[in-house]
């Protein structure tokens, strides 16, 4: 993919989209530009798992999560699947970098390709499916009326 290298820092964009995400969990915005996002997440030390600092692969995850809604970068845009591929553990002190970038959509569904670096190791990589509903999800519809 290589979005890193291509923006070098400059954010060319604003998020329009998961806006109180904890940059401690899931990290904070690097680069943003149409249909790519590259994401920073510096791993802490209560993400540990054990006594050797290995953290948790949910964090890992969601540092990618968060890349992809970003790259999608629309106000309702949720996750509807993904398949990822752990390649390498990570440990408490790490700087992640989550590169993420968009295919073309299909109406409502839009694909992400995300990988995790650190440094130039891929730790993670996936697909991720996403939807951009018309509303937000926890919005309610009318109720109906019957007859």
């Amino acid at each position: 993919m290589g979005i890193l290298a291509n923006h070098l820092y400059a954010q060319a964009m604003s998020p329009r989209t998961h806006l109180h995400t904890s940059g401690e969990l899931v990290g904070t915005p690097i680069s943003l530009s149409e249909g790519k996002a590259v994401v920073e997440l510096v791993l802490r030390d209560d993400m540990r798992v054990d006594q050797t600092g290995l953290v948790h692969g949910g964090f890992v995850f969601g540092l990618a999560d968060y890349a992809a809604m970003l790259a999608i970068n629309e106000p309702t845009v949720v996750l509807g699947s993904a398949e990822v591929r752990f390649v390498a553990p990570v440990v408490v002190g790490a700087r992640l970098i989550a590169e993420a970038e968009a295919l073309p959509p299909a109406g409502k569904k839009r694909a992400v390709q995300v990988r995790v670096l650190l440094g130039e190791q891929v730790v993670l990589s996936g697909s991720f499916v996403c939807f951009v509903p018309s509303a937000h999800v926890l919005t309610k519809s009318p109720a109906k009326e019957t007859p």
